[in-house]
């Protein structure tokens, strides 16, 4: 058999009805986390340019704040995986009125949780810092490129939470080409303001933050926008006094804050695996950053199907027809390994040339390049896991994702790196093969969850 034959009979088995929908839900996404992925990782080249120690602090810097960032914006996940299985299962229900009620609530409770966070956040800064295992340097440098992307985090919870909701309704394309345009003028943002092109100062790593906190601006702003059109299938009546529905708050409750407690263990076992990998010093600190932005690349696979999983399940559950949410989440999760092991490939065998793209230091190519193979390995774990929790939580099945998150990142990612790093004295590459551990770990538990068939007999109210 010629390659074209095997081309053409491989692709035939993407031809059928499901495969073209999960297509089309996943396409913009991933095509919009891969982008967004990328145009991190020009983020980080580019301070990975700057003066060797300057460079190393700065890396390390958004490393070290990126963890409390990640931290508030997962007590808004709450917000967004109960806005998506709502919203999905609201749109299948044909409950339309129930949507544009379920976005007012997001909007005003995403507010009273963003507010505190950021002000804690400006008032602690160095505190947070220093907590966080940052050296003196990487806090002298990094403190205000810290204070600068939490007031963007007021304008990031808001579109994460209106992103989500869109997805839940099918909606990709929206938050692709918000998402596209935004980070485009974030990635030309930061060429000038760190290196101080155009009569503008040279800023370096502060001006990184500048530079993010206006595209999370200009993204609010294209939402806002979006929704006053009325181009969406979300109807939101403005002028119609809010209330309260106990019903919807008792749904985020049920589906939202075992979520959020599945995000906050996440975020709170990567504190400390941070901790961990942040004791090795600045130099070794700078390589796990670098390892941890390409590994975002990785993750676009997983969570493109993982949403495209949430929104069909949810979608199809309210429709009345399990059978066929299964079929989706058993095509989304192939669709979504085949892509990650193509990744996994170039991780494997290209990892040098890759980090040569981030900086010209040895010490760092050397040691992360070890890492990069640990996480080719990971890929098929961790895309699999991905998709088959999106469907759980697309169904309101958020229980078993916490439990499995919570034992997988606290009992063991962060026990096997501390032992790892120091008790068999092996450094970063230790840490890492923690994390791969804790992925297996994961994708079991998830995987008996899902093959139970439990998920398919949740209500919402």
């Amino acid at each position: 058999m010629s390659f074209l034959q095997v081309k053409e009979k491989f692709l035939s088995r993407f031809e059928d009805k499901i495969s073209k929908e999960v297509i089309y839900i996943a396409w913009p996404v991933l095509l919009e986390l891969l982008l967004g992925s990328l145009f991190s990782m020009l983020d980080m080249m580019m301070l990975g340019q700057l003066p060797k120690a300057e460079s190393a602090a700065s890396v390390a810097s958004v490393g070290v704040t990126n963890q409390p960032l990640f931290l508030g914006l997962a007590v808004l996940q709450a917000l967004n995986v109960g806005g998506t299985a709502m919203v999905a299962r609201y749109i299948g229900q044909k409950k339309v009125e129930k949507v544009g009620s379920t976005v007012k609530h997001i909007i005003l409770i995403n507010m009273f949780i963003v507010l505190p966070i950021v002000i804690w956040a400006q008032i602690n800064a160095r505190s947070i810092m220093s907590f966080m295992g940052a050296e003196q340097q990487t806090i002298d440098i990094g403190i205000n490129y810290f204070r600068v992307i939490m007031y963007g985090f007021i304008f990031q919870g808001f579109n994460s939470s209106l992103f989500a909701v869109l997805r839940g309704v099918g909606d990709t394309k929206v938050p692709m080409k918000i998402n596209i345009k935004v980070n485009g003028f974030n990635v030309l943002g930061n060429a000038v303001l760190i290196y101080g092109l155009f009569f503008f100062p040279r800023m370096g790593v502060t001006g990184a933050g500048i530079s993010t906190l206006l595209s999370h601006i200009i993204a609010s702003i294209m939402l806002i926008s979006y929704f006053l059109r009325g181009k969406t299938k979300i109807k939101i009546n403005f002028k119609e006094k809010f209330a309260f529905d106990k019903n919807i708050i008792l749904n985020f409750i049920r589906i939202g804050v075992p979520s959020s407690l599945e995000q906050l263990s996440l975020r709170l076992g990567m504190l400390l695996y941070v901790k961990i990998v942040a004791s090795l010093g600045t130099i070794v600190y700078a390589s796990h950053q670098i390892c941890i932005n390409i590994l975002g690349l990785s993750f676009t696979t997983g969570q493109a199907f993982s949403i495209a999983a949430s929104s069909l399940t949810g979608r199809t559950l309210g429709e009345g027809e399990p059978k066929k949410a299964e079929e989706y989440v058993l095509r989304c999760r192939q669709l979504g390994s085949i892509l990650a092991s193509l990744i996994a490939l170039g991780f494997f065998f290209f990892g040098k040339q890759i980090l040569s793209l981030y900086t010209t230091d040895n010490d760092i190519i050397n040691s992360a390049s070890i890492v990069l193979k640990i996480v080719a390995i990971i890929q098929p774990f961790q895309s699999s896991a991905f998709v088959l929790a999106g469907a759980l939580r697309g169904a309101g099945d958020t229980v078993f994702p916490l439990i499995s998150t919570a034992i997988g990142i606290m009992g063991v990612r962060v026990v096997f790196a501390y032992i790892f790093v120091n008790f068999f004295n092996l450094a970063l590459p230790g840490a890492w093969i923690a994390m791969f551990l804790d992925q297996v770990f994961r994708w079991v538990l998830i995987y008996l969850r899902f093959k139970s068939g439990k998920w398919k007999t949740i209500k919402l109210r």
